[in-house]
């Protein structure tokens, strides 16, 4: 799945109807590819945080790639880095944590 270039509170509601219906099952894996962001939230980390939920408790999980740095720097800002599984452009998806 890949983010689309703006993720604000404006577009969080169509967003998480995207991700509820290409979220994964039976330990599969949705690699949602943020490399098109260039304008988002907080809401985006919100998101982000349902589908990982929402994906673990069907037994799956998601993999964020090309996660540009001010994402990774919100999601450090309110404590849930080790909750999503960011990497940046360029680096590998680090492990998902199931600490919730």
């Amino acid at each position: 799945m890949q983010l689309p270039v703006k993720a604000t509170l404006a577009e969080a509601d169509a967003l998480l109807s995207a991700m509820d219906a290409a979220l994964p099952t039976g330990g599969e894996i949705l690699r949602i590819d943020a490399t098109p962001l260039r304008q988002f939230d907080t809401s985006l980390v919100a998101v982000l945080l349902h589908a990982r939920r929402v994906a673990e408790t069907g037994g799956g999980r998601i993999e964020i790639v090309g996660a540009p740095k001010k994402l990774a720097d919100l999601a450090r800002l309110y404590g849930v880095e080790a909750l999503l599984p960011l990497s940046e452009p360029g680096e590998q998806a680090a492990p998902a944590s199931t600490a919730a």
